[in-house]
């Protein structure tokens, strides 16, 4: 399925993120196989993981030494997502960002994280990154990263995928609104967790997502509805922030095994295919230490993504 000239692209060492996920999730290679290892130690060494490593203070920060939520994308949250995302492994200095996290912007009273010191500060969309982020960086047996994938999975049973950032008043609950992006984060972020740290909440919470995500039509253009955004569901992207997108609420329903999945979803995917066999980048977040390709031109990370939720298993080289 994947033209032999577009696997040669994605696995051209110079780019190791696109090569080490490449191996791993389209070739099917084990973490311990030697190309897979080798990719994935030049991560850190390239652009963009390089660039923003070089952005990052001793101490662990990003900008300043507060709940690294703003600003918006260049506060430590944000670099360790992109961080994780970019398939990076776990270092000292990456290690010093993960703990200040931990330290800074979990919201003591509520065992979730926020964006500020007040409980409206609590996003999904920043529990789910946050939570996959920790995760993916070896912290999921940390007792408070287990502690905040139970507390989001109880704050679904309350408040279901509603969010206080598409509201007319955050003070007031009455007018959240469910947001479709905070569901897509909060699925990848707790099907993240270690297997025996889930539980008949975590559980829950998942299948509650899932059914959530396939009441809508997800090859329309969805977004919350009391946000000031522009639309971009159906406009691939990588790095991802708070927003999500089609492919990437594909690759939720994938990681929690909610398969087969949508066949108008995967066809508005194959339709966005370049003659070659590629994706475009379409949105790319502004205000970003390092770039992640240029809008208009085919990109790696995209493509990835795309053949991730099309293809049924490993495929041939």
């Amino acid at each position: 399925m994947i033209p032999p000239a577009v696997l040669d692209w994605l696995l051209d060492p110079a780019h190791p993120s696109p090569r080490y996920f490449t191996l791993r999730t389209l070739l099917g290679r084990p973490e311990t196989d030697p190309d897979v290892v080798a990719a994935r130690e030049a991560i850190l060494g390239a652009p963009p993981a390089r660039t923003i490593l070089d952005a990052q203070y001793p101490a662990g920060y990003w900008v300043k030494p507060d709940r690294g939520y703003s600003p918006r994308y260049k506060a430590t949250v944000w670099q360790l997502l992109f961080l994780a995302n970019l398939g990076a492994p776990r270092t000292e200095t990456i290690t010093r960002g993960c703990d200040h996290v931990l330290s800074a912007t979990l919201h003591c009273g509520q065992h979730l994280f926020s964006a500020h010191e007040h409980g409206t500060g609590i996003y999904p969309c920043l529990n789910g990154n946050v939570l996959r982020t920790l995760c993916h960086f070896g912290y999921g047996e940390h007792p408070q990263v287990v502690s905040v994938a139970c507390a989001l999975a109880e704050r679904v049973a309350r408040l279901g995928w509603t969010c206080p950032r598409n509201a007319t008043n955050p003070r007031d609950r009455r007018t959240w609104q469910p947001c479709v992006w905070g569901c897509v984060k909060v699925l990848r972020g707790l099907a993240a967790m270690p297997e025996e740290k889930g539980g008949p909440a975590i559980q829950w919470a998942l299948d509650t997502g899932v059914r959530f995500l396939r009441e809508h039509d997800l090859a329309s253009d969805l977004r919350p509805a009391l946000v000031d955004a522009p639309p971009h569901w159906l406009r691939f992207g990588f790095a991802l922030g708070d927003g999500s997108d089609l492919l990437e609420a594909l690759l939720a329903l994938h990681e929690v095994g909610a398969l087969p999945l949508p066949a108008s979803a995967t066809q508005a995917v194959l339709d966005k295919r370049d003659p070659e066999g590629r994706w475009l980048l379409e949105h790319a977040l502004p205000n970003t230490w390092a770039r992640f390709g240029e809008v208009g031109r085919p990109n790696r990370w995209v493509t990835l993504r795309a053949y991730e939720v099309l293809c049924d298993g490993p495929v041939s080289p």
